[in-house]
C-alpha cells in the first residue's frame, strides 16, 4: 500500500498581483536594493523612451519621403486636385497611425488592448455620427467617380455656382453673387447634378418675337448674318473650331515675351537667394507647376461628337398671340456662352428695327358695334352711341 507523503506547497505568483508588484518588490528590500531597483527601472524606461523618440523621428522622415513619392506619382498620372488632396491626407493619416501604434509597443504598452480601445471608440463614434459618415461615404464617391471637380459650374440641391472646394464631408460652391454655400456630400452623391462645365461646347438658344406681316425669310437672313459675323459662333465642326482656338492660343503665346524662369524649374533665379529663401522659392514653383498641369486641357472630351457640323440655326418655332416667335440657335465654346448670349441680344435689338423688323408688345383691338338707340336708353352699364 502506497503511502503519500506531505509535499511542500509552492505558491505560484499570481498574474493579478502584477499591478502591485512594483511597490511590493521595493517594500521588502533594503534601502540600497530599493535604490538599485528604481534606478534600473528608470534606466530601462529612459532607454525605451530614447528608442521611441528615435523611431518617431525616423518614422516622420520615412513618412515624408513616402508622401512625396505618392504625390509625384499622382502628379505624373494627372490625378484631379480634389482626389489628390484626399489620397494624400488618407496616406498621411494611415502612416502616422501605424507609427503611433509602433511607438506605443516600444514603450511597453499592450498594443492589442490599445487597438481594442480604439476600435470600441470607433464603433461608438460611428453610431453617434451616422449622418456624418453618410456624408463621408458620399465624399469618397464624389472624389473617386468625379461627377464634378474644382472650378466647375454645377447646379444641385437647389443651388448653382462654381465649385470652390471638395471636402470629405461637404462641397463648397460660390454662387454668381458670391454667396458661400456648403452642401453635404451625402445628398450630392445620391441626387441629380447638372454640371455645366463637363462639356467644352454648348448650344445658345434665343427666342425672338417679331410682328405679324414681316418678311420671315428676310428676318432669317438677318439673324444668320449677325451670327456668322461673330467669331465665337461655331460655323463648321467642333473639331475645326477647337483647332482654330488652339492655333490662336499658341500664336498669342509666341507673341508674349519668353520667361527665363519656367514654373517647373525650381533652380531658376536662386543664385542670390539664401538657403531658406531657396526652399520657399522651390516650393512655390512646384505648387504653380502642379496647378497648371492639373488644369491643363489638351483634347476635347471623348463624349463630344467632333465630326458633326454645328452651323447656326434659325426657324419659326411658334405663332403666338401677338408675335411670330423665331428660334435662333448657335454653338459656342463653354467659356463664351453668356458673353455671346447677351451680346447677340443687344445686336438683335439694335439691328432688327434698322432692317425694318419691329418687336411686338401685348395689345388688344377693340371694335365698337353700332347699337340702335332704343336698345341702349335706360339700361345701366350700356354706352349709348349718341
Amino acid at each position: 500500500m502506497l503511502q503519500t507523503q506531505d509535499l511542500p506547497i509552492v505558491e505560484l505568483p499570481d498574474k493579478t498581483d502584477s499591478a502591485h508588484s512594483g511597490w511590493d518588490a521595493i517594500k521588502g528590500l533594503s534601502f540600497d536594493d530599493a535604490i538599485t531597483t528604481i534606478a534600473n527601472g528608470v534606466v530601462q524606461f529612459a532607454f525605451k523612451l530614447l528608442v521611441a523618440a528615435f523611431v518617431f523621428y525616423l518614422g516622420k522622415f520615412i513618412i515624408r519621403k513616402i508622401f512625396e513619392v505618392v504625390r509625384k506619382i499622382l502628379i505624373a498620372n494627372d490625378v484631379d486636385a480634389s482626389l489628390m488632396t484626399f489620397v494624400l491626407s488618407l496616406v498621411r493619416i494611415v502612416l502616422y497611425f501605424i507609427l503611433i501604434v509602433t511607438i506605443v509597443g516600444i514603450l511597453g504598452i499592450e498594443t492589442s488592448s490599445f487597438l481594442a480601445i480604439f476600435a470600441s471608440a470607433g464603433v461608438a463614434i460611428g453610431m453617434a455620427l451616422s449622418g456624418t459618415l453618410q456624408n463621408f461615404a458620399g465624399g469618397v464617391l464624389i472624389l473617386l467617380l468625379k461627377p464634378y471637380k474644382v472650378g466647375d459650374y454645377i447646379e444641385a440641391q437647389g443651388f448653382a455656382g462654381y465649385v470652390k472646394e471638395i471636402q470629405i464631408f461637404h462641397t463648397v460652391i460660390n454662387t454668381m453673387d458670391n454667396k458661400y454655400i456648403i452642401i453635404p456630400n451625402g445628398g450630392l452623391s445620391t441626387g441629380s447634378i447638372n454640371n455645366y462645365s463637363s462639356e467644352l461646347y454648348r448650344r445658345v438658344d434665343w427666342k425672338i418675337g417679331l410682328c405679324y406681316g414681316c418678311n420671315y425669310k428676310g428676318a432669317k437672313d438677318v439673324f444668320m448674318e449677325l451670327l456668322l459675323e461673330d467669331p465665337r459662333v461655331v460655323t463648321g465642326t467642333l473639331q475645326e473650331d477647337w483647332d482654330k482656338r488652339k492655333a490662336l492660343k499658341e500664336e498669342l503665346t509666341k507673341q508674349q515675351p519668353e520667361n527665363d524662369c519656367p514654373p517647373d524649374d525650381p533652380d531658376c533665379e536662386e543664385e542670390n537667394l539664401s538657403l531658406w529663401q531657396r526652399l520657399i522659392h522651390r516650393k512655390k514653383r512646384r505648387q504653380e507647376a502642379i496647378k497648371k498641369k492639373i488644369e491643363k486641357k489638351t483634347t476635347l472630351p471623348s463624349t463630344t461628337n467632333l465630326n458633326v457640323k454645328k452651323p447656326p440655326f434659325v426657324a419659326i418655332s411658334e405663332l403666338a398671340d401677338s408675335s411670330v416667335i423665331f428660334a435662333v440657335r448657335a454653338w459656342t465654346h463653354n467659356e463664351d456662352y453668356w458673353n455671346l448670349y447677351f451680346d447677340m441680344l443687344e445686336k438683335f435689338y439694335d439691328e432688327l428695327p434698322k432692317r425694318g423688323f419691329g418687336f411686338p408688345f401685348p395689345q388688344m383691338d377693340v371694335h365698337l358695334a353700332d347699337v340702335p338707340p332704343e336698345l341702349t336708353m335706360g339700361k345701366p352699364g350700356v354706352i349709348s352711341n349718341k
